[in-house]
Protein backbone atom coordinates (compact mmCIF):
# COMPACT_ATOMS: atom_id res chain seq x y z
CA UNK A 1 0.00 0.00 0.00
CA UNK A 2 1.21 3.58 -0.88
CA UNK A 3 0.24 5.78 1.98
CA UNK A 4 2.40 6.70 5.25
CA UNK A 5 1.89 4.10 8.31
CA UNK A 6 3.59 1.52 10.75
CA UNK A 7 4.91 -1.13 9.08
CA UNK A 8 5.74 -3.01 12.12
CA UNK A 9 7.00 -2.43 15.78
CA UNK A 10 8.87 0.75 15.97
CA UNK A 11 9.37 0.47 11.95
CA UNK A 12 7.71 4.73 11.27
CA UNK A 13 10.07 4.47 7.91
CA UNK A 14 12.51 2.08 7.68
CA UNK A 15 16.58 1.09 8.36
CA UNK A 16 18.63 3.67 6.46
CA UNK A 17 19.51 2.71 3.24
CA UNK A 18 15.82 1.23 3.02
CA UNK A 19 13.52 3.51 3.53
CA UNK A 20 9.89 2.65 2.70
CA UNK A 21 8.32 5.93 3.21
CA UNK A 22 10.56 8.59 3.66
CA UNK A 23 8.28 9.80 6.72
CA UNK A 24 9.17 9.23 10.04
CA UNK A 25 5.85 11.12 10.99
CA UNK A 26 3.48 13.37 8.89
CA UNK A 27 4.71 13.57 5.02
CA UNK A 28 3.77 16.05 2.85
CA UNK A 29 0.63 16.19 1.45
CA UNK A 30 1.57 15.23 -2.16
CA UNK A 31 3.96 12.28 -1.06
CA UNK A 32 1.82 9.40 -2.44
CA UNK A 33 -1.05 9.12 -5.13
CA UNK A 34 -4.44 10.28 -4.47
CA UNK A 35 -7.66 8.15 -4.84
CA UNK A 36 -10.19 7.73 -7.63
CA UNK A 37 -11.63 11.28 -6.54
CA UNK A 38 -8.00 13.35 -6.10
CA UNK A 39 -8.17 13.13 -2.61
CA UNK A 40 -4.72 12.43 -1.14
CA UNK A 41 -3.90 11.28 2.34
CA UNK A 42 -7.37 9.29 2.75
CA UNK A 43 -5.25 6.56 4.28
CA UNK A 44 -2.27 7.11 6.49
CA UNK A 45 -0.44 10.24 7.50
CA UNK A 46 -3.27 11.52 10.03
CA UNK A 47 -6.43 9.57 11.62
CA UNK A 48 -9.74 11.95 10.17
CA UNK A 49 -12.87 12.88 12.39
CA UNK A 50 -15.40 11.93 10.76
CA UNK A 51 -19.38 13.37 10.67
CA UNK A 52 -20.79 10.52 12.93
CA UNK A 53 -21.06 10.16 16.71
CA UNK A 54 -19.87 6.69 17.93
CA UNK A 55 -21.86 3.90 18.87
CA UNK A 56 -20.66 -0.22 19.02
CA UNK A 57 -22.37 -1.15 15.82
CA UNK A 58 -21.79 -5.00 17.30
CA UNK A 59 -24.34 -5.04 20.42
CA UNK A 60 -27.28 -7.02 20.34
CA UNK A 61 -29.51 -5.27 22.88
CA UNK A 62 -30.06 -2.28 20.80
CA UNK A 63 -33.93 -2.11 18.85
CA UNK A 64 -31.92 -1.74 15.42
CA UNK A 65 -29.21 -4.69 15.85
CA UNK A 66 -30.08 -6.80 12.94
CA UNK A 67 -29.85 -3.73 10.90
CA UNK A 68 -26.85 -2.04 12.05
CA UNK A 69 -24.44 -3.15 9.34
CA UNK A 70 -26.58 -1.44 7.01
CA UNK A 71 -26.76 1.63 8.99
CA UNK A 72 -23.69 2.75 10.25
CA UNK A 73 -24.28 6.28 11.02
CA UNK A 74 -26.23 6.75 13.97
CA UNK A 75 -27.02 10.89 13.42
CA UNK A 76 -25.68 14.40 14.38
CA UNK A 77 -26.89 17.75 15.11
CA UNK A 78 -28.47 19.59 12.18
CA UNK A 79 -27.64 22.98 11.49
CA UNK A 80 -28.48 26.02 8.93
CA UNK A 81 -27.00 28.84 8.07
CA UNK A 82 -28.22 31.47 10.63
CA UNK A 83 -29.85 34.15 9.28
CA UNK A 84 -32.14 38.05 10.06
CA UNK A 85 -35.71 38.72 9.59
CA UNK A 86 -35.15 39.04 5.66
CA UNK A 87 -34.20 35.79 5.52
CA UNK A 88 -30.47 36.89 4.68
CA UNK A 89 -27.53 35.46 6.60
CA UNK A 90 -26.43 37.41 9.67
CA UNK A 91 -22.71 39.14 10.18
CA UNK A 92 -19.72 36.46 9.59
CA UNK A 93 -17.91 36.69 13.62
CA UNK A 94 -14.78 38.08 14.49
CA UNK A 95 -12.67 35.24 12.40
CA UNK A 96 -14.72 36.38 9.12
CA UNK A 97 -17.06 32.36 9.52
CA UNK A 98 -19.91 32.18 8.59
CA UNK A 99 -22.48 31.78 11.64
CA UNK A 100 -25.06 28.53 12.25
CA UNK A 101 -27.56 27.49 14.63
CA UNK A 102 -29.46 23.94 15.48
CA UNK A 103 -32.65 23.37 14.06
CA UNK A 104 -35.41 23.03 15.99
CA UNK A 105 -38.27 19.71 15.27
CA UNK A 106 -40.72 22.57 15.11
CA UNK A 107 -38.92 23.88 11.47
CA UNK A 108 -38.89 20.53 9.97
CA UNK A 109 -42.49 20.13 10.04
CA UNK A 110 -42.56 19.75 6.23
CA UNK A 111 -39.38 17.92 5.63
CA UNK A 112 -39.58 15.00 4.46
CA UNK A 113 -35.45 13.84 4.94
CA UNK A 114 -34.91 15.63 8.54
CA UNK A 115 -37.80 14.78 10.87
CA UNK A 116 -36.00 15.67 13.99
CA UNK A 117 -32.63 18.34 14.85
CA UNK A 118 -30.88 16.41 17.17
CA UNK A 119 -30.31 12.75 15.61
CA UNK A 120 -27.68 11.77 18.04
CA UNK A 121 -30.01 8.53 19.74
CA UNK A 122 -32.72 8.83 16.71
CA UNK A 123 -34.46 5.52 16.32
CA UNK A 124 -31.62 3.72 17.78
CA UNK A 125 -33.27 2.75 21.64
CA UNK A 126 -30.56 3.55 23.45
CA UNK A 127 -32.41 5.06 26.11
CA UNK A 128 -35.24 3.10 25.99
CA UNK A 129 -33.60 -0.53 25.84
CA UNK A 130 -31.12 -1.63 28.46
CA UNK A 131 -28.45 -0.37 26.39
CA UNK A 132 -27.93 2.64 28.37
CA UNK A 133 -24.18 4.21 28.65
CA UNK A 134 -23.13 5.55 32.11
CA UNK A 135 -20.16 7.26 31.25
CA UNK A 136 -16.88 7.64 33.31
CA UNK A 137 -18.00 4.86 34.94
CA UNK A 138 -18.79 1.71 32.93
CA UNK A 139 -17.80 3.21 29.42
CA UNK A 140 -16.50 6.15 27.69
CA UNK A 141 -19.09 6.09 24.91
CA UNK A 142 -21.44 9.43 25.12
CA UNK A 143 -23.40 11.29 22.75
CA UNK A 144 -19.89 13.65 22.55
CA UNK A 145 -17.76 10.39 21.41
CA UNK A 146 -16.48 10.89 17.55
CA UNK A 147 -15.00 8.50 15.04
CA UNK A 148 -12.26 8.82 13.78
CA UNK A 149 -10.59 6.56 10.91
CA UNK A 150 -8.18 6.50 8.19
CA UNK A 151 -5.05 5.57 9.91
CA UNK A 152 -2.05 7.87 10.91
CA UNK A 153 2.06 7.83 10.45
CA UNK A 154 1.99 5.76 14.06
CA UNK A 155 -0.95 2.97 12.78
CA UNK A 156 -0.37 -0.24 11.40
CA UNK A 157 -1.87 -1.02 7.99
CA UNK A 158 -5.35 -2.42 9.94
CA UNK A 159 -6.44 0.87 10.56
CA UNK A 160 -6.15 2.12 7.32
CA UNK A 161 -9.07 0.17 6.07
CA UNK A 162 -12.44 2.20 5.62
CA UNK A 163 -13.93 0.19 8.07
CA UNK A 164 -11.99 0.43 10.78
CA UNK A 165 -13.48 2.86 13.47
CA UNK A 166 -12.15 4.00 16.61
CA UNK A 167 -13.68 6.49 18.96
CA UNK A 168 -12.36 9.50 21.02
CA UNK A 169 -13.93 12.18 22.81
CA UNK A 170 -14.82 15.33 20.48
CA UNK A 171 -12.87 17.76 22.70
CA UNK A 172 -9.35 15.79 22.95
CA UNK A 173 -6.65 15.77 20.73
CA UNK A 174 -3.96 13.76 19.81
CA UNK A 175 -0.84 14.16 17.46
CA UNK A 176 -2.02 11.56 15.28
CA UNK A 177 -5.13 13.20 14.29
CA UNK A 178 -6.88 16.02 12.25
CA UNK A 179 -8.92 16.49 9.23
CA UNK A 180 -8.49 16.73 5.95
CA UNK A 181 -9.59 19.54 2.99
CA UNK A 182 -10.65 19.35 0.13
CA UNK A 183 -11.72 21.84 -2.68
CA UNK A 184 -13.14 22.20 -6.30
CA UNK A 185 -10.80 23.17 -8.69
CA UNK A 186 -11.83 27.20 -9.88
CA UNK A 187 -10.77 28.62 -12.50
CA UNK A 188 -9.54 27.51 -16.21
CA UNK A 189 -8.68 23.93 -17.15
CA UNK A 190 -4.94 25.16 -17.65
CA UNK A 191 -3.13 27.68 -15.23
CA UNK A 192 0.75 28.88 -14.96
CA UNK A 193 1.61 27.51 -18.43
CA UNK A 194 0.62 23.65 -17.02
CA UNK A 195 -1.85 21.14 -17.92
CA UNK A 196 -5.01 20.62 -15.21
CA UNK A 197 -4.83 17.49 -13.23
CA UNK A 198 -2.18 15.79 -11.13
CA UNK A 199 1.06 15.44 -12.54
CA UNK A 200 3.30 13.25 -10.97
CA UNK A 201 7.11 12.20 -11.71
CA UNK A 202 7.98 9.01 -12.42
CA UNK A 203 11.19 7.84 -10.33
CA UNK A 204 13.77 6.19 -12.75
CA UNK A 205 15.29 3.20 -11.75
CA UNK A 206 18.63 3.67 -10.37
CA UNK A 207 21.22 2.04 -12.60
CA UNK A 208 24.62 1.32 -10.95
CA UNK A 209 27.58 1.84 -13.42
CA UNK A 210 30.81 -0.46 -13.42
CA UNK A 211 33.98 1.46 -13.64
CA UNK A 212 36.79 -0.95 -14.69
Amino acid sequence: MLANFKKDKGDYMGIAGKLNDNAAVTAEVRSFLPNDFGLYNMAGNVNEWVFDVYRPLTSQTLRDADNHDLNPVRGNKFKRVETDEDGRPVEKDSLGRIKYRYIQDDELATRDNIRRGDALNYRDGDKESEAFYDFEQHTLVSDKARVYKGGSWADRAFWLSPGARRFKDEDEADRTLGFRCAMSRMGGSATNDKPSGNQFKVKQRRVDRRYK
